[in-house]
């Protein structure tokens, strides 16, 4: 296993209520991807897949600070000017194997957690159902919508971390 059992940080309770059940699914998955990438210095995490994929641990970070920031910020909030990592392939393009580019790409992940965070808090079961409008008016989206939209990226590129950790030092499970 990854962790032992009573090492691992990540919760499996019986929530109370919907969001509470999304919230917990959306932490755990959170959690995962940053387990997947403990341990490993700037090269390694920017290490890519298989040619010609962009893929690597580091532009799954900075994948996934875009994919909270246009959730949270662009879409729920309705803010505007440019996205995060608007490299040409969501974030995957031009990570440099740097202690800069790690830590700027893991704060600004973990900024963007926070941030969604701090929404969520504000929310109850009843405002799932409410709409979003997004993209200049043409596209909607409910918050129950977003929020399972982000479990499912964080579910697939989940699974995309453990096969990239497992190529860079055989280490995989949970």
């Amino acid at each position: 296993m990854w962790v032992d059992g009573d090492q691992d940080p990540r919760t499996y309770g019986e929530p109370d209520g919907e969001l509470a059940t999304y919230r917990e699914y959306l932490t755990n998955y959170r959690l995962t991807l940053g387990m997947k990438c403990e341990g490993l210095g700037p090269e390694e995490l920017a290490r890519r897949s298989v040619p010609p994929s962009a893929m690597s641990l580091l532009g799954l970070v900075r994948h996934m600070a875009r994919v909270e920031h246009f959730w949270f910020h662009r879409v729920r909030r309705g803010t505007t000017g440019a996205r995060l990592y608007d490299d040409g392939d969501a974030g995957f393009a031009e990570v440099e194997p740097t202690e800069k580019a790690r830590a700027e790409a893991w704060a600004t992940w973990q900024a963007e957690v926070a941030s969604a965070d701090d929404w969520l808090d504000g929310e109850d079961d009843a405002a799932l159902g409410e709409v979003v409008t997004f993209r200049d008016g043409t596209e909607t989206a409910t918050k129950r919508d977003i929020l399972v939209h982000l479990i499912e990226e964080y579910a697939r590129h989940c699974g995309h971390a453990d096969l990239l950790r497992e190529a860079i030092d055989g280490r995989r499970g949970q």
